[in-house]
């Protein structure tokens, strides 16, 4: 029988994209969001991810909803900052935990978080953003650990940290100044890029990756010299519109 895989935010974008390549990679897979999917699934609800994870009992289970929020932190409207945290975090700690009831009892399986290059260092214009990406990479070594304590060493967590994208994610705003800091590399990866990552993970898991790789190694070095790093956002951010307009243009 196939191995069943279950992908949140799966209606467009790089939910899509993961859920199209693995059922080509043979699994049976369960698109879910809260549109665009035949299975709807809002994955804020701990009872919706338990009871889905219950009807389907995937051997995978990818956390890929997402939203942006992007914007001033302090000027945001408290319903952006509650549906960014809400959907990005709390989905993602809803999902891992409904995926885990059942492959834990299965004794195999896989969960996969997409995090993001924010996962590491500060990105104005989407700190709200960031900071639920930095809270899904600790999220997701905690639970990884308690896991191996428990000697659940057959159920493994992945996390997959992507830099920016053309997806309607950004593509949606993609002139908003306040994003400008996602174009700080040399280009944007792609859904198609990132979801060949996805599948790589599942057939050698790891806990950490980063799309590109140099990318993350990148980041991180930023994120342990956040001083250096907030020093020098002005000129990223400087760099990062320039190469926004670019893509503008040609888009």
């Amino acid at each position: 029988m196939s191995r069943v895989a279950l992908v949140t935010g799966a209606g467009r974008g790089l939910g899509a994209h993961i859920a199209s390549d693995l059922a080509i990679a043979g699994y049976r897979v369960i698109a879910t969001d809260i549109s665009g999917t035949d299975v709807f699934l809002d994955v804020t609800s701990a009872d919706e991810c338990r009871a889905i994870a219950a009807e389907f009992e995937p051997d995978v289970w990818i956390n890929c909803a997402g939203v942006l929020g992007a914007g001033n932190a302090t000027t945001q409207g408290d319903e952006v900052i509650t549906s960014v945290v809400s959907v990005n975090l709390l989905g993602v700690i809803n999902g891992t935990r409904a995926a885990l009831g059942v492959m834990q009892h299965k004794r195999h399986g896989h969960v996969i978080n997409i995090g993001s290059l924010a996962s590491w260092v500060p990105v104005p214009g989407e700190t709200v953003y960031a900071a639920t990406k930095a809270a899904v990479l600790s999220f997701s070594l905690g639970v990884q650990a308690e896991l191996r304590q428990q000697g659940a060493g057959h159920v493994h967590i992945s996390v997959v940290c992507p830099d920016a994208m053309l997806t309607p994610m950004l593509t949606d705003i993609l002139d908003d100044p306040a994003i400008a800091l996602s174009f700080t590399g040399l280009r944007p990866t792609t859904p198609e890029v990132v979801s060949a990552r996805v599948r790589n993970v599942l057939k050698r898991p790891r806990l950490i990756t980063s799309v590109p790789r140099w990318r993350g190694a990148q980041v991180r070095i930023f994120g342990m010299a956040p001083e250096v790093a907030l020093r020098f956002a002005p000129v990223f951010h400087k760099l990062g519109r320039r190469a926004q307009q670019r893509i503008v243009d040609r888009y």
